[in-house]
């Protein structure tokens, strides 16, 4: 399965990044196709998601801390199977670094989302996580500027 890993540089703490993450209703801020996201239980979310091509359909994912404030693991629980991690790591009292893993199934990702397929679907999921990723981080800072 192909990994994809991509970091940024948050201006916030850690603590602050991390409460958003949590924040599992804020994701259709920031994540892309996603309409509605819910908690569903203890470590559980479900995301509606809406492809380029107007295709919706729901995901549930696990999720696990198993570093509170500074990692998160997630797994979806059916196809496609998509999993990953965040890392947050701290590069002083006022930034974060945010890193992203991601494994995934090509073929289930192109059958769920659509688009193009080989080398070109895995440049558009990457520039996809990119934009999602800097969507976060202008809402983090919005939200939570240092002044």
């Amino acid at each position: 399965m192909p990994t994809l890993e991509e970091q940024i540089d948050i201006t916030a703490p850690g603590d602050v990044v991390w409460n958003h993450l949590h924040q599992v209703e804020d994701y259709p801020r920031f994540v892309g196709g996603v309409r509605d996201a819910r908690r569903e239980g203890t470590s559980g979310v479900h995301v509606d998601v809406e492809t380029a091509a107007g295709r919706a359909f729901g995901l549930d994912a696990a999720t696990d801390d198993l570093r509170p404030n500074r990692t998160m693991t997630w797994r979806t629980t059916e196809t496609p199977h998509l999993s990953g991690s965040v890392s947050l790591l701290p590069i002083d009292a006022t930034h974060t670094r945010m890193q992203l893993r991601m494994e995934y199934d090509p073929a289930e990702a192109h059958d769920a989302f659509g688009g193009p397929r080989g080398f070109a679907q895995s440049s558009a999921i990457e520039r996809t996580v990119r934009a999602d990723l800097h969507q976060f981080k202008d809402l983090v800072e919005r939200t939570h500027p240092l002044t």
